[in-house]
């Protein structure tokens, strides 16, 4: 590695209490490690300078602001770090940083692996630090998709409220065995309206000896009147929770009952967040009438059976008829029970057997070990070009500011290398995300034909809300007959599967065969099944355009 004698360095330490820097060395280990790398380099360190805050905002970092302000000065000319993910995880940061490098201001950035220096050809720096970028986005994606599962799982995905504890192992919500009881006892008191929170927390702390569970971060104290005010409004204790927008039925124990929710809010002198009174349909806003375009909605109605005296329960679906200017003879509604039933045979057209779905995976997984060696060569392929039109238009650059070309000559060639840059660019990020795609489309069609229909018949309304919506798209009714345009990546299931079947369940049946040709039947199905996946030009999997 090449050294400046007359750079001075700030020796830059960072880590975040956050996921994204679990793995990290610690500071110490960082200061110890960079000082034997400068000792080794001969670098000369002005100050060392260490911050405990995740880079993944800009303006968050003080010390980090400060570091650069003082280059800017002139107190220092380089900067040494671990790696470039510790000076920045977000484009305004790296940006700054890439252009001090440019102005000269900063001359160089040196980790163990490498030094980035203002000669240095850009995108190589660029691409460093947009992956630690790129890490961030991953990470707050794939956190987001983790909470989302969660929260429809039934399981509040954040801390548990007071009275409540995070099983860690289980990953679900327990009761506190400690507070539990004494929580519902402040619900209680004040449920009798003769208590304010102030009075419960004042018997709570002095007469029980109530404090709040110990954490990490703090707790163990006595219970602040902000929080038993939170605690009061927080719809978590009916056994539902609100997340990101939305009221979920939480699987966790409830404390008390809607009711004596609404109660509190009352004596609090709340009004409350407004909350339906009606019953939650599974299929509003996603049906249209066919005959005039308006939306389907739903009515509950209740009618008195004579015979019993039973009270039943019936969910009608009708056309709100809500289009102007358009006439509607929709007149008769459609019962949940005649919906479900046709949303069941449109399901059944779409499942298979476990054996299936086994194969089915083999076969395309297989596929995709191949499509993983290809796309790594093109990727190595697309890289290499990518680098060598960089450089091109590096020395064009350089030609420009030599007078070795005139204007017009360089921005003709400037232009069309910048263009296939874009496209190369692009191109690269296609490529990378080939795999993912394939491997999402296989999971996502054979899961849903294989437990689709079995968790519509059981679950509950957001379960089969959820699963009619995967299963098409342009939903619509007329003459209460359903009628759903199925997705693509169902209808190759659709063509060759059902023969296929009735082969597989003819042999399970037949026991004239003996194993060995029973084997080599089975071994025809397969094959079978497998070829259609792998030259069907219709099929999606292969047009990966999901």
């Amino acid at each position: 590695m090449k050294n400046n004698d007359n750079i001075t360095y700030f020796l830059y330490a960072r880590k975040s209490s956050e996921s994204e820097d679990r793995q990290v060395q610690s500071i110490e280990d960082q200061i110890n490690r960079l000082k034997d790398l400068a000792k080794t380099l001969g670098i000369s360190i002005k100050e060392v300078l260490t911050e405990a805050k995740s880079a993944k905002k800009p303006g968050c970092r003080p010390v980090f602001t400060d570091m650069l302000e003082r280059i800017d000065n002139g107190e220092a000319q380089g900067i040494l770090c671990w790696q470039i993910n510790r000076l920045s995880r977000n484009p305004i940061d790296s940006g700054t940083l890439s252009w001090m490098l440019q102005q000269g201001a900063l001359k160089c950035i040196q980790t163990p692996e490498r030094q980035y220096l203002p000669d240095d050809n850009v995108l190589l720096f660029n691409v460093e630090s947009g992956m630690a970028n790129q890490f961030i986005i991953d990470l707050r994606k794939n956190s987001r998709r983790g909470m989302e599962g969660k929260a429809g799982r039934g399981w509040l995905p954040s801390r548990a409220p007071l009275g409540y504890l995070n099983d860690k192992l289980e990953h679900t919500i327990i009761e506190d065995p400690e507070r539990f009881q004494l929580v519902r006892k402040m619900w209680d008191l004040m449920l009798t309206g003769n208590y304010t929170p102030s009075k419960i927390r004042e018997a709570a702390t002095n007469e029980w000896g109530f404090r709040t569970p110990k954490t990490r971060r703090g707790g163990g104290g006595e219970l602040a009147l902000g929080m038993l005010y939170k605690m009061f409004s927080n719809i978590f204790y009916t056994g539902m929770f609100e997340w990101d927008g939305q009221t979920y039925n939480g699987n966790h124990k409830p404390m008390i009952t809607l009711e004596e929710f609404d109660r509190v809010q009352v004596i609090l002198g709340r009004k409350g967040k407004p909350r339906s009174k009606t019953h939650d349909f599974a299929y509003t806003g996603l049906i249209v009438c066919e005959v005039c375009g308006s939306m389907y909605t739903a009515t509950e109605k209740q009618k008195l059976v004579k015979k019993t005296g039973e009270i039943k329960t019936y969910v009608y679906y009708h056309c709100t008829k809500k289009k102007k200017g358009v006439v509607c003879n929709q007149n008769e509604p459609i019962t949940l029970k005649n919906l479900e039933e046709q949303i069941d045979i449109k399901l059944e057209r779409f499942t298979i057997l476990p054996k299936f779905r086994e194969w089915a995976l083999e076969i395309l997984n297989r596929d995709n070990d191949k499509e993983i060696e290809d796309r790594t060569k093109i990727y190595e392929t697309q890289h290499k070009t990518l680098t060598e039109t960089q450089k091109e238009l590096d020395t064009l650059t350089r030609m420009r500011y030599r007078d070795l070309i005139d204007d017009e000559e360089f921005i003709k060639s400037r232009d069309e290398l910048k263009a296939k840059i874009a496209k190369l660019t692009s191109n690269l990020r296609e490529t990378e995300s080939r795999a993912e795609k394939w491997l999402e489309l296989t999971e996502k069609t054979f899961n849903f034909a294989h437990y689709a229909r079995e968790k519509f018949m059981n679950g509950g309304i957001e379960k089969r809300r959820e699963i009619f919506s995967a299963l098409g798209q342009n939903f619509s009714i007329k003459d209460q007959e359903v009628h759903i345009t199925p997705n693509e990546w169902l209808v190759p299931i659709e063509k060759a599967y059902p023969a296929l079947e009735a082969e597989f369940n003819r042999l399970e049946l037949d026991k004239t065969l003996d194993t060995a040709t029973r084997n080599e039947r089975f071994a025809q199905i397969i094959l079978s099944w497998g070829v259609y996946w792998e030259s069907n030009p219709d099929c999606e999997f292969h047009k990966l355009e999901c």
